[in-house]
Parts: structure tokens; sequence; C-alpha cells
């Protein structure tokens, strides 16, 4: 089969959906204690956010702010950039073929190796 007759590979659906909406629906929230610099009502609240995605086992933890709200939609962000990553399919790679000067200095290259490798042997006597 050659590659004019070959048909290109269908558009895969992500796996994964990536809109708050739909994370806010699936994803297990945990507000835990950030410690860490930030004064009191960083230290008494529970303003860190634990995300837990089910599907994929992904953990993300936010505790940078001391804003409950601000540490939820970074974390939330920060899920949604973990998820597109999961989806992203890489291109295929079209296997190209080895110049002939690359070849030619490869066998070169192998050539001398072998030369240097054989001056260590010592010598044979027959």
């Amino acid at each position: 089969m050659t590659d004019e007759t070959k048909k290109p590979d269908p558009p895969r659906r992500p796996r994964y959906k990536t809109d708050i909406e739909e994370l806010e629906r699936i994803c297990t929230v945990e507000f835990v204690r950030a410690g860490g610099p930030g004064g009191q009502h960083r230290n008494r609240r529970e303003t860190g956010i634990r995300l837990w995605h089910p599907p994929t086992g992904i953990v993300i933890v936010a505790t940078e702010r001391r804003s409950r709200v601000q540490n939820l939609t970074n974390a939330f962000g920060r899920l949604a950039e973990r998820l597109e990553a999961l989806n992203r399919v890489p291109k295929r790679r079209r296997p190209s073929k080895l110049p002939a000067a690359k070849k030619r200095a490869r066998l070169d290259n192998k050539k001398h190796h072998g030369r240097k490798k054989a001056l260590r042997r010592p010598p044979r006597h027959e």
C-alpha cells in the first residue's frame, strides 16, 4: 500500500473533557489547611484546595494564595491543562531516508573506530 492510497486517520475525540462545569461535576474537591507564610488568615483557614480527578487519578493541590476562590480557580486551570496534555495526539512520524553523506560519514567513523581498537589488540602470531 503506497502513501497515496492510505486514508488519513479519523480525528480522535478527546478522551477527557476540560470545560470547568464538567470538571466541577466530576472532581472531588477537598479544602486543606495551607501552611507557610501568609499570616494568620492563611494558617487558620482551610484555603488550600486538593482536586482529585477520578477517571485519571490526577491530584492537583493549590495552596499559593490566601483566598480559597483563587486557589480553586488555579487548581481547575491546572487540571484542565493536564487533561489537555493527555488528550493531545502526537503527530505520526513519517520516516525519512538517510542522506548518502550521513551514511558515508557513519561508515567512515566505524572504520576509524575499528582501526583504533585493532591497534589495542596484541599482535597475532601464526
